[in-house]
């Protein structure tokens, strides 16, 4: 009798573990990655979905070499969650999607302080939004570098000499056009895949990007031998990962942030590395007075845009404690307004 209880009770136990198994969430993810699975961001993601199988979901990654692709397969359902741009993903969550404001991160030891707090489980609350009778939640923030400009020719050595010159912008990032309009340039409105194409083949005259773009892009075709790299950055790229929660299993949007943390300066080790591979012949090095110009001017538009609400007021209070935190005597920590 003991001997038939014992086996009744395995069978129940291995039965449990297989009705477990069975019920992982299986999910269907897009991501954005220019160079499609042999990029950069797709690979994150491929050692991302492995640790997901850790928190009960069996991930499928569905390629999107087109970032409004990959957004527009998100709304229609045809994917749970998406990698994409912290500028496209701003429309689900302007909080995580404001971490990319003109001059809020202009460093990426002070990037990381700001992705480190925003995913911390004090601000889970904040991760998640309500539009429109729909659920999403910003699992995980991942950094792709400082923005740099780039010009095809050197002689435009200012601001100022950008005046009337063509500006690739995104269209959907409205910030960027306006910013561009302020110093007096002409903005091109482009898109993620073919913003710095407009550079290389003439469209344009300027452009900004990360490091991360210079080689897949090969923005070095539209610098030639007469162009250059202001070596000041103008803004922190991200991308988001925002997923529809009930798809998930419970809690499953916090392990995931916790993981995107603990990987943090595994990918700002890449990206310091990506940014010393740009040539030094192509970086213009700016003095002390024009890099406290351009950061007041920065601050103004910042500022600027979070009154229209481009960007989160929240988000702009950690901008500034995380900037304040590294460069103690900028002239901004001593000022109110963020």
């Amino acid at each position: 009798m003991k001997k038939i209880w014992v086996s009744a009770t395995l069978t129940a136990f291995a039965a449990i573990g297989f009705s477990a198994q069975a019920q992982a969430a299986k999910v269907d993810v897009c991501v954005f990655d220019l160079l499609g699975k042999s990029g950069e961001s797709f690979q994150m993601a491929q050692e991302w979905a492995l640790a997901a199988k850790g928190w009960g979901a069996e991930v499928n990654l569905i390629p999107r070499q087109d970032e409004a692709v990959a957004d527009n397969d998100f709304k229609a359902g045809k994917c749970d969650g998406v990698f994409m741009t912290a500028m496209r993903a701003r429309q689900y969550n302007k909080f995580a999607g404001s971490i990319d404001a003109l001059g809020g991160a202009p460093s990426n030891a002070i990037a990381q302080r700001a992705i480190s707090f925003a995913l911390d489980q004090r601000n889970a609350a904040k991760m998640v939004t309500n539009l429109g009778g729909k659920k999403y939640e910003v699992a995980g923030i991942s950094p792709l570098g400082s923005a740099f400009i780039f010009v095809r020719d050197k002689n435009i050595s200012s601001i100022e000499k950008a005046a009337g010159k063509k500006f690739a912008v995104l269209g959907y990032d409205d910030a960027q056009k306006i910013m561009v309009q302020r110093v007096g340039a002409q903005a091109v409105i482009s898109d993620v895949s073919n913003f710095v194409a407009k550079f290389n083949n003439g469209q344009v005259d300027m452009v900004g990007a990360p490091a991360y773009a210079y080689k897949p892009l090969e923005i070095y075709k539209g610098l030639g031998n007469n162009g250059a790299m202001f070596n000041f950055p103008v803004l922190q790229v991200t991308a988001d990962f925002v997923i529809r929660p009930e798809q998930f299993p419970a809690g499953f949007g916090q392990k995931s942030r916790d993981w995107f943390v603990k990987n943090l300066p595994k990918a700002m080790s890449m990206i310091n590395r990506l940014e010393g591979e740009i040539p030094a012949k192509y970086k213009m090095n700016l003095s002390a007075e024009d890099k406290t110009k351009y950061q007041k001017m920065l601050r103004d538009g910042r500022m600027d845009m979070t009154k229209r609400g481009i960007y989160d007021p929240a988000m702009m209070s950690v901008l500034k404690r995380a900037r304040c935190s590294v460069e103690k005597t900028n002239f901004e920590c001593s000022l109110g307004g963020e």
